[in-house]
């Protein structure tokens, strides 16, 4: 097995506005140390493709963006987010996931109706205008391109979707609160390749008003998809740059390598 040196990294001070910052992050599940400190900048209005075999901490390191790890894992370090540390004990973390949306990797729609699944989170934060829940419900899911496949179905069950309807309904669902972020662990790993290409197109469309964080697994969808990549191995982030430099001209021996298959 290769053996790689973790105390080299390349991580490109990419150009244009930062969205959230990772600073020095390391995670903790009890004396497992999964991530090492990660630095990251992410572009707003951009979508960034974090790829690394399983196991590698990308869905962790995802995971700390929002909160998620709270409840079974030890974050340390920052995480900038509009001049705010999300990581400190006092932020309120159900307002750091209104700005920062997530899309798990297995559709997760309510047992309710298309229309419920709209609307939950939304009454549950002071919403409760039809006219505005009708607004939202529809430019949501025009935005997650499914408005022409159930504008006529609404009350029907979302689990009668498709496996690819139900992940857009997920992130419909999620830009439903108007986030600024939008955070997608895997969305694709459990679809189709018609189903696969039509979030892909929805995630290019949707950086027009969201800074998109990706993990995925399929080299291809980074290359389509993402304007910059971060390649992540054994906890650490080895490489981050635009998606043409690490697919072309990757600067560390391990990135290149993932890239072609000769890893391991």
């Amino acid at each position: 097995m290769k053996t790689y040196n973790f105390d080299e990294s390349y991580i490109a001070d990419v150009p244009g506005e930062k969205e959230i910052t990772a600073k020095d992050v390391q995670v903790f599940y009890g004396d497992n140390h999964a991530i090492f400190n990660a630095n990251l900048k992410f572009l707003r209005n951009k979508v960034t493709s974090l790829i690394g075999a399983s196991g590698s901490g990308k869905s962790t390191f995802l995971r700390c963006l929002n909160r998620m790890n709270d409840r079974i894992a030890t974050v340390k370090g920052e995480i900038d987010y509009q001049g705010t540390n999300i990581n400190s004990k006092n932020v309120n973390v159900y307002e750091v996931r209104k700005q920062i949306g997530m899309v798990f990797q297995r559709p997760n729609p309510f047992a309710k109706s298309i229309r419920e699944n709209m609307t939950f989170a939304l009454k549950e934060n002071g919403i409760k205008s039809k006219d505005k829940l009708e607004e939202r419900i529809e430019s949501s899911l025009k935005e997650a391109a499914l408005w022409d496949e159930v504008k006529d179905e609404l009350d029907k069950s979302a689990l009668a979707l498709s496996g690819g309807q139900q992940q857009r309904l997920c992130i419909a669902r999620a830009i439903a609160m108007r986030p600024n972020i939008l955070l997608l662990d895997e969305p694709c790993s459990a679809l189709d390749p018609i189903s696969t290409l039509k979030i892909e197109e929805t995630v290019v469309r949707l950086k027009e008003n969201y800074t998109i964080i990706i993990v995925t697994h399929n080299m291809g969808q980074a290359t389509r998809i993402s304007d910059y990549t971060a390649f992540f191995h054994l906890g650490h982030v080895i490489e981050y740059d635009a998606t043409k430099n690490i697919f072309e001209n990757p600067s560390m021996q391990a990135t290149s390598d993932y890239i072609s298959g000769d890893f391991g």
